[in-house]
């Protein structure tokens, strides 16, 4: 008889947590599982999936350190013959007089240049200096215009995407899920320490947006972003501490459903600042019509 009560007193108790697990899920009204030969679990609504596809790493842009900045250079800055006698912004020094750039082993005066999307002025061998430094772009030191294309240290990886029908708090319409997965690997160049492992922690991690226009606008954004390898990079956890990780670059994304921690919604300025971020990384509508463009060629 003891035995009996004991027994039921143990089956009422997993029913009261497996109810309380079942609340927990219910705002999404999804299930979480396994998908075979992908690793670990992956959100889907059963019966309300619209729609789904997977966006891969394209491969690295393979070119000489010379040419990109001789590139750059060429199609980013026109030279200004008439420069204003105020301070360069990189080295301080009047727009006037030669540039001050003594980490420079140039010792050549090369002039004054415009940037040409802002139309900020510069020392062209300070402009130098700052396109070796990041390769494939130069952003203005006065308004951080990105002139040219930035790339990221991102490891390859794969950005699954599908939409539900849920409707996330604040907005009347689907919602975009997106899911990042990444493995460990061996650091290269650009990282941190390369040569030595990375671990791929807390993955995969999974972000949401509202399926309306503004969200879709973002998503494809966002693709972009993940194209160039920047919404990753290596380095050091701000949330774990955990060192040689993969971790989130300056591109925020809302990865709970509602705002438990600060990382949900609603928050009716996030498509607004995210669209801020995407910017500062060099990632504009613009590129979308480019995209167009070639696909229509």
């Amino acid at each position: 008889m003891l035995k009996l009560l004991n027994d039921f007193w143990w089956f009422v108790k997993g029913s009261v947590q497996k109810k309380g697990t079942q609340n927990t899920m219910r705002t999404l009204r999804s299930k979480t599982y396994c998908v075979p030969g992908r690793a670990g679990p992956s959100f889907r609504v059963p019966g309300e999936s619209q729609q789904e596809w997977v966006v891969p790493n394209p491969p690295p842009v393979p070119q000489t350190l010379s040419s990109a900045v001789e590139q750059l250079l060429e199609t980013y800055t026109r030279a200004h013959s008439t420069p204003p006698d105020e301070p360069c912004p990189i080295c301080m020094c009047s727009l006037q007089c030669p540039s001050d750039c003594s980490s420079q082993e140039l010792t050549e005066d090369e002039g004054v240049v415009k940037m040409t999307k802002c139309g900020h002025s510069l020392h062209k061998l300070c402009a130098r200096m700052m396109a070796e430094s990041k390769q494939y772009f130069i952003p203005c030191p006065m308004c951080k215009t990105v002139h040219g294309v930035r790339r990221g240290n991102q490891p390859d990886g794969i950005m699954e995407v599908r939409t539900v029908n849920d409707n996330l708090p604040g907005f009347d319409c689907g919602t975009i899920v997106i899911t990042y997965r990444f493995g460990g690997g061996i650091q290269g160049q650009g990282h941190p320490n390369p040569g030595h492992p990375y671990r791929a922690h807390a993955f995969p991690r999974r972000a949401f947006l509202p399926d309306n226009e503004r969200g879709n606008k973002i998503l494809q954004l966002l693709e972009v972003a993940w194209q160039r390898r920047l919404i990753f990079t290596i380095g050091t956890s701000v949330t774990s501490g955990l060192e040689n990780v993969i971790t989130w670059n300056e591109i925020h994304h809302k990865t709970e459903w509602e705002d438990f921690h600060g990382h949900g919604y609603p928050d009716p300025a996030y498509l607004d600042n995210v669209t801020m971020e995407l910017e500062l990384q060099g990632v504009t509508e613009a590129d979308l019509e480019s995209n167009v463009n070639q696909s229509q060629e």
